[in-house]
């Protein structure tokens, strides 16, 4: 049978024939074949073999076709509705078995690249190290998705520390210009007098001091991306010849006259409020909707406080490898300390604090005395707040905190899901202000049901 069909089938198709499990294993591990085609026949003496073998292996990524007798015709619809691509009745017309055929391969393929594609996007996710499964930050990566490879302006803002260049590097890794170039430029590092050179680049003698010509910032990016970040700081006169970058998709070096084509995507971020720098005179208007098409902001990490604990672990396992001090794990009085403190220097402090705790860990798991002072002090004062009436101004802002959970909650008629979504933040967010609620007059004030464990 398997000559003939070989024959009938012509050149289009290359054929390896397996009696054998072990084979077919062979074969499967090495993607030598995109289709496998299974031959039940009745009369032969292996049949049931045949059948428990493919049972076990039409989950793997080769796509399964069945060639069956017509007494085995409830086997093959069994076997295809557990995941085999299809059946033809044996002896086949070679018309339709050539076509089943093409079809199984384009399946095999579109399986093997949708396979490839998830590893891809896992790969330069662990890459941009954006850690955190909060709602919040679901929202941020589903915009960068929506960016990667439309060369829209991109304007990303948020408090200092909390990973703006992340963000742009993630927008830069995951769209087509991930091989290519990624430059940083932080806007208000540069003096004012260097700024224009620097990202321009310069002819020879072009002003006092210049000894050769030198590529700016946008011709080294090329087909990559240049991030300027803290656009706010740069001053009026270069936000004017920038704006005509941005216009004319083309600028020359200082000290030339030839225009030089922009290839580069550019990506801006700012932690200040460029709005209110527009009204005050500092900012140009033009420029603020030139580079502000899409928008991401990315929120505090008091904000996403449910993401402190995945990121408390992502940098000490990091840390600590770095610095070839393996850690298991942070002690949970130690991680009530982290969720409970106000973090005002975001994701940038968090890090300084695990990489310092590390230091000064004696074993393997990072206990409460490692920590800052300041940590620990916030977190006894907190302790004592939360026994007694009234309270400092955090105690103050996490009772708002709760009151704010509490309307939503009425407003979404209970519904802890739709609340939080109205809130922008994760349902566990919301438990979590829930628990911190005071079961006394303020719960019983916003007709709030405090869940107890």
């Amino acid at each position: 049978m398997q000559p003939l069909l070989s024959s009938a089938l012509g050149t289009e198709f290359q054929f390896f024939f397996e009696a054998k499990e072990d084979g077919i294993n062979r074969l499967l591990s090495e993607k030598a074949c995109h289709v496998m085609m299974l031959d039940l026949n009745s009369n032969h003496d292996s049949l049931k073999e045949r059948i428990v073998c493919a049972r076990r292996m039409i989950g793997s990524d080769v796509t399964w076709v069945i060639l069956a007798d017509d007494g085995l015709r409830v086997t093959a619809n069994e076997l295809v509705r557990q995941g085999a691509f299809g059946y033809c009745r044996r002896p086949p017309a070679i018309r339709e078995l050539r076509l089943m055929l093409r079809r199984a391969h384009e399946h095999t393929i579109s399986k093997r690249l949708s396979e490839q594609e998830r590893v891809r996007i896992e790969a330069i996710r662990d890459r941009d190290q954006m850690v955190g499964t909060s709602l919040a930050m679901q929202q941020v990566h589903d915009l960068i998705d929506c960016v990667t490879d439309i060369d829209a302006s991109v304007l990303i803002t948020g408090e200092s520390g909390t990973g703006k260049e992340l963000v742009a590097r993630a927008i830069h890794n995951r769209g087509s210009r991930s091989g290519r170039p990624f430059i940083a430029v932080a806007c208000g590092a540069i003096p004012e007098t260097l700024i224009e050179a620097e990202l321009f680049g310069h002819e020879k003698g072009a002003y006092t001091g210049t000894v050769g010509s030198r590529e700016g910032f946008l011709e080294q990016s090329r087909d990559g991306t240049l991030f300027l970040d803290e656009i706010g700081e740069l001053s009026l006169f270069t936000q004017v010849k920038l704006l005509r970058v941005l216009q004319q998709r083309e600028f020359s070096r200082l000290g030339s006259n030839r225009l030089i084509p922009l290839r580069s995507r550019l990506i801006f971020a700012t932690h200040r409020n460029l709005a209110e720098m527009v009204t005050q005179g500092k900012f140009r208007q033009d420029l603020y909707y030139r580079i502000n098409v899409m928008k991401i902001e990315i929120p505090s990490l008091q904000d996403r406080m449910e993401d402190i604990a995945p990121i408390a672990t992502h940098f000490l396992r990091h840390y600590g490898r770095m610095f070839q001090k393996p850690m298991d794990g942070i002690d949970p009085e130690a991680m009530m300390m982290l969720e409970n403190y106000h973090w005002p220097g975001n994701v940038r402090e968090l890090e300084n604090v695990i990489q310092r705790a590390i230091i000064l860990t004696h074993g393997s798991t990072l206990r409460p005395e490692s920590l800052p002072a300041n940590l620990r002090e916030e977190a006894r004062t907190n302790t004592v707040e939360d026994c007694a009436p009234g309270g400092s101004f955090e105690r103050q802002l996490r009772d708002y905190k709760v009151r704010l959970a509490a309307n939503a909650v009425r407003e979404n008629h209970g519904n802890k899901t739709l609340a939080a979504r109205s809130l922008s933040i994760s349902r566990a967010y919301l438990h979590r202000l829930i628990r911190l609620a005071d079961p006394g007059a303020l719960c019983e004030e916003e007709g709030l049901e405090v869940e107890t464990t």
